[in-house]
Formats: structure tokens, sequence, C-alpha cells
């Protein structure tokens, strides 16, 4: 026990010596920020399923159904089984205290992962005849997501030693030295896309082209903090 506590001792010791350390440095601490903007080529859409009533093995069974549908109108569109997999599936039983009565809800996700994005708009079209009653969302990706974080976060770096050399090119016989702490906070905007219900669709002139998605940009943003020592 006593070695334990000569350890944390030591560790704890250390630790406050190192940030003293730092601190006594003479330094610059700036954030810099790194854009990139990337339009999607991949979609993922989360289509769901959801029945209530009285019996837990007949809402299951609607919702299999359903799924059931689903995956072979999936099918129809050549997508591998690589790109669709249940996402979530759940059975709840839920007790009415005005009726005194049970009953129970079932509801299930399929996760599809269109590859080629110029599908959206005919796969939407019909997938509402299968039976789902639910589309809880969908996302627009990239496949060279890490290459263009990559990029981002070199940008944001190269955009905080810009600044850096900035403030000191104005301050006599100082010079930006080397970054001794690195902090970082990226994040990714992802666009929102715009539906149009089928009943719309069906109203359209048949002779005009269809676009039921706008796909916009994916805007991926890395933001550091970073402290170089001043020289």
């Amino acid at each position: 026990m006593k070695k334990l506590i000569l350890l944390l001792t030591l560790v704890t010791t250390m630790n406050v010596m190192s940030q003293e350390q730092h601190k006594s440095v003479p330094q610059i601490s700036i954030s810099g920020e790194g854009k990139v903007k990337v339009t999607p080529d991949i979609v993922v859409i989360q289509l769901g399923v959801q029945n209530n009533g009285k019996d837990a093995k007949e809402v299951k069974t609607l919702n299999d159904v359903t799924i059931d549908k689903v995956i072979k109108y999936i099918k129809k569109f050549n997508i591998p089984s690589a790109d669709y997999q249940t996402a979530q599936m759940s059975l709840h039983k839920n007790y009415d205290y005005d009726k005194k009565k049970y009953s129970y809800q079932a509801n299930q996700t399929v996760s599809v992962t269109l590859k080629d994005i110029s599908k959206y708009d005919a796969f939407m079209m019909d997938v509402m005849d299968t039976g789902i009653n639910v589309i809880n969302g969908v996302e627009f990706k990239s496949s060279k997501m890490e290459t263009y974080e990559t990029e981002a976060r070199k940008k944001a770096i190269l955009n905080a030693k810009k600044k850096a050399d900035d403030y000191v090119s104005v301050l006599a016989g100082q010079k930006v030295g080397k970054a001794i702490l690195i902090s970082d906070n990226s994040y990714t905007n992802y666009p929102q896309p715009v539906f149009m219900e089928k009943g719309m669709m069906a109203e359209a002139d048949a002779a005009m082209p269809r676009e039921t998605l706008a796909v916009g940009e994916i805007e991926i943003v890395c933001t550091v903090n970073v402290s170089f020592v001043l020289e």
C-alpha cells in the first residue's frame, strides 16, 4: 500500500513539474482552422416499420412480413448484401392504466447503403409500398472521408502556424519555434436531405425530371489549438 501511495505521489509530482515547465517557457497559443468541402458519393437510408397490437406474436409477424418485402425490394436494385442490414429491432410490452390492458409495440429498422447515389430517387419512389412507415434518417457520406479529414487537419495546423508568424513578426528578436501542445476540436457538417412526398411526385408533370434529393456538400472542419515556443 505504501509503495502504491509513493508511486502515485511521484506521478502527480512529475505531472505538476511538467506543467510548470511548460508555463515557464515563453510561448504563444493560437487557434487554427482547416475546412474541406466534399460532394457526397454515398447515402445511408434508415428504413423502419412499427406495429402496435394486443398480441406480441401478431405485431412481430406484421413486422416480419414488411421486412421480407423490404429485403426483396432492396434486391431488385442489385444492392450487395453487405450494404444492407438490420440496424435495430425491439418488442415492447406496454400497460394502459385506464383500460387496464397490455399492448405490444414492435419496431425494426433496416439500414441501406447506396454506393451509387444516383439510384436514390428510383429507390425512394416506391419503397413506402413495402409497408414501412418510418424513415429514421438519411445520411450522406464520402468514400474518401479519411483522406479529406487528413487534409483538413493539415490545413488547420498551417493556419495556426501562419497566425502565429503574423503576430510574432512585429516582435523584434523573436520567432516561432516548435509546437509543444496541440488540441483538436474537429467536426463534420452533413447536408440535410430535401424530401418530396410520393403524392406530390405523382402530381408533378411526368415529362419533367424528378429531383427529390438535395445532395449538397459535406463540410469537414478541423479546429486546433496550438502552443508554439517563442525563440
